[in-house]
């Protein structure tokens, strides 16, 4: 059998210290390694590699770590921390020289952009928007720095749009790397009080609805909250999924022996029924924001 590679002890040590970390504020914070792994983009497991120190940390998941139990990641590994400050103050330095001995116009707000384009891969979404929103107050904005405002009730949160075009109709074929296209901000508690279901905001995004199928309730282009988290047929109702390669919209009812029932709204599409094996869930449908002319 061959052995597994034993991590330095330093290494050890930063696996050690975050999970020590996670067990001391899981209940307070009511976490779980598959909320952290969902925060991340990978799967429990993943987690618990970390975890268990068979795999390094590094910066990406360091961020995302921090950012859930609301610790520095100084907490857990001060080398981490450097390398991710270095990251934005060493870049940020070359690229004002740069725009110095260039004579260029271009703003802070610009430059950190360009910086993040190149090298903040291993920041965290929300630690890229900060640093925007800094630079973009340095800069005498207003817009950017409206991401620090509190709202009226004070908890307002930013959800990302997607350009995944979610067929009502005859399906699309998905992107291979969804694109980020805006952000839209939120209160989740105004969203609770209207019904909106939903465990952490994290866990919710914005796309966009193609095609006709699923009219009145879905009109072509109606932007969808959907909950990202849901990737499993959890009883009846509206869900993104893709199958035989298309992405869809439709509602989902569950019929027994391994099938599924493909609904639309109106007769333009009968329904269909689809084996739940090759039916692939990427989210439920949460709340339309349906745009009505006045």
């Amino acid at each position: 059998m061959t052995k597994k590679r034993i991590l330095p002890p330093d290494r050890m040590a930063e696996c050690e210290a975050a999970h020590a970390l996670f067990l001391a504020k899981k209940n307070q914070l009511k976490l779980s390694q598959k909320k952290i792994a969902d925060a991340a983009g990978m799967t429990p497991a993943a987690v618990n590699l970390y975890f268990k120190g068979i795999n390094p940390l590094n910066a990406q998941f360091a961020a995302v770590l921090a950012r859930m139990l609301q610790e520095p990641v100084e907490s857990f590994s001060p080398r981490l921390a450097d390398e991710i400050r270095s990251l934005t103050t060493t870049s940020l330095s070359v690229e004002k020289e740069q725009r110095s001995s260039n004579e260029s116009e271009m703003t802070t707000a610009e430059l950190i952009r360009g910086m993040l384009a190149r090298g903040g891969k291993n920041l965290s979404e929300d630690a890229r928007r900060r640093l925007i929103a800094v630079a973009s107050a340095e800069d005498g904005g207003a817009l950017e720095i409206d991401y620090y405002r509190p709202g009226v009730v004070g908890d307002e949160v930013w959800i990302a749009h997607y350009d995944v075009r979610a067929a009502m109709g005859g399906g699309q074929i998905p992107h291979d790397y969804p694109e980020m296209l805006q952000d839209v901000r939120v209160s989740p508690q105004h969203l609770r009080e209207m019904g909106v279901e939903f465990k952490e905001h994290f866990h919710l995004k914005i796309v966009t609805g193609w095609g006709q199928s699923m009219a009145p309730t879905i009109k072509h282009r109606d932007p969808l909250l959907v909950d990202i988290s849901i990737r499993e047929f959890v009883g009846d109702g509206i869900y993104m999924f893709s199958w035989e390669g298309h992405l869809y919209i439709k509602r989902l009812q569950w019929i027994g022996d391994d099938k599924i029932k493909m609904i639309s709204d109106n007769d333009r599409h009968p329904p269909q029924t689809i084996r739940a094996t090759e039916t692939y869930i990427q989210a439920r449908v949460l709340l339309v924001w349906n745009a009505q002319l006045v």
